[in-house]
Parts: structure tokens; sequence; C-alpha cells
């Protein structure tokens, strides 16, 4: 299950993300952590651009809603998203 924190108006919950795959998605939970494959190479930001993006339209939240608190240059990061409560977060992951 993944582990996601409430801070205020925001949840925070922890990404381990493998770029430079042939195709983008979130490919599950693991040890707590969202796993998500990128299909943009960890080059000019471009891999956090792509992960914002994809976190915004798989939580189905707006852009500017997503950002990466910890770990901007690491495969590991945490991210907070604003607009959404922890329990959907928990649901979504368990989707898929």
């Amino acid at each position: 299950m993944l582990v996601v924190h409430e801070r205020n108006d925001a949840v925070r919950f922890s990404v381990r993300v493998q770029p430079r795959t042939p195709r983008s998605g979130v490919s599950g939970v693991h040890a707590g952590v969202l796993k998500v494959k990128l299909h943009a190479a960890p080059v000019d930001g471009a891999a956090n651009e792509e992960l914002v993006d994809l976190l915004a339209e798989w939580l189905g939240v707006a852009r500017r809603d997503v950002r990466i608190v910890i770990g901007e240059a690491s495969r590991s990061k945490v991210v907070e998203v604003s607009g959404i409560t922890a329990d959907a977060v928990r649901r979504r992951s368990d989707e898929g």
C-alpha cells in the first residue's frame, strides 16, 4: 500500500522513477513507494516535467497542483499534491 502523508491542504508521497523507458506510466507500489516509468531522459529537467504531467493526469488534478519537493536530481523523490485527499491517492494507487 502506498504511504501517503497529509500536510495542510496537500498530500505527500514517495516516488521512484525509472527514466528512458519505452512507455511512461505508473507501474505499481513497492515498499510504500509509487513506481513510475518515464520515457523522458533525465536531462534538463525533462523527466521531472514528464513526472509532474503524468501524476497530474493520473490523479485528476491540475498540473500546478503537483510539485517535486525533494529529489529533483534523484530517482527517489517526494511529491506534494494539492487538492486531493490521502484516501483518494491510495485508492488510485490500488487501481493501478
